[in-house]
């Protein structure tokens, strides 16, 4: 029992970290926060954006040609950057190498993305997505959760959008694929499916890559009566 204690401790403290002055994670200047803001307005550049899956898109573009041909379950999809350098190393900080107290840092960026914040306002509920028990059990804690409990506390809701199993690693699979092992995944808690009904919510999730784990999460949501679901993600990937 006195491993799993000590993993505990470090986590907790790892998470404190977040709050103290610290390097900057990239141009290791001191003191700073995690990301310095000199580092954020480098790296944090507003993009065009299609409006239904945030991938990037040309000036004057509103929805892409993917997008037109097969709309997602969700209505619309905000991104704060592209997955790329040096996100996919905080990214990677955060989620698989045990760091929440990168979480206020993230949300904080998450939050300043043009049409973050008006769609906080509008929204009746932030629905992370949830992880699997066995994955939860393996990380310690649910990335997306910590981001919306940072993003808006009194809005963010963990209970109602459920995991039912673990998936096969969705890394290097077609859309496609990635759908038929999100099938029967999520269902939503019998208790609050009612809750739902007419009610506009943000999905959250800290990477989009295909579109496939918010596009399955949203039907489920869609057939609850949802209003309206706007998808919120950290990172969007280059393509799908």
């Amino acid at each position: 029992m006195l491993f799993p204690r000590l993993q505990g401790v470090a986590r907790r403290l790892r998470g404190l970290s977040g709050s103290v002055p610290s390097q900057c994670a990239v141009c290791h200047a001191w003191p700073a926060q995690r990301l310095c803001k000199a580092c954020t307005a480098r790296f944090a550049q507003p993009a065009t954006r299609c409006q239904r899956c945030a991938l990037r898109v040309p000036a004057g573009v509103g929805v892409c040609g993917a997008c037109l041909r097969n709309p997602p379950a969700f209505d619309a999809c905000l991104a704060a950057v592209d997955y790329a350098y040096p996100w996919a190393d905080a990214l990677a900080d955060f989620k698989f190498r045990g760091d929440p107290g990168w979480a206020a840092t993230l949300a904080a960026l998450l939050r300043s993305t043009p049409g973050v914040a008006p769609a906080l306002e509008a929204a009746d509920r932030l629905l992370p997505i949830p992880l699997s028990v066995q994955r939860l059990r393996e990380r310690g804690f649910n990335q997306s959760a910590l981001l919306a409990r940072r993003l808006e506390r009194s809005k963010t809701d963990s209970r109602s959008l459920l995991r039912l199993h673990a998936t096969e690693t969705q890394i290097g699979l077609s859309r496609a694929r990635r759908l038929r092992n999100l099938r029967g995944a999520f269902a939503l808690h019998p208790a609050q499916a009612a809750a739902l009904h007419g009610q506009r919510l943000l999905l959250l999730d800290d990477v989009m890559t295909t579109g496939a784990t918010l596009h399955a999460a949203s039907l489920v949501l869609r057939a609850a009566g949802a209003a309206r679901i706007t998808a919120l993600v950290l990172a969007r990937t280059a393509a799908d």
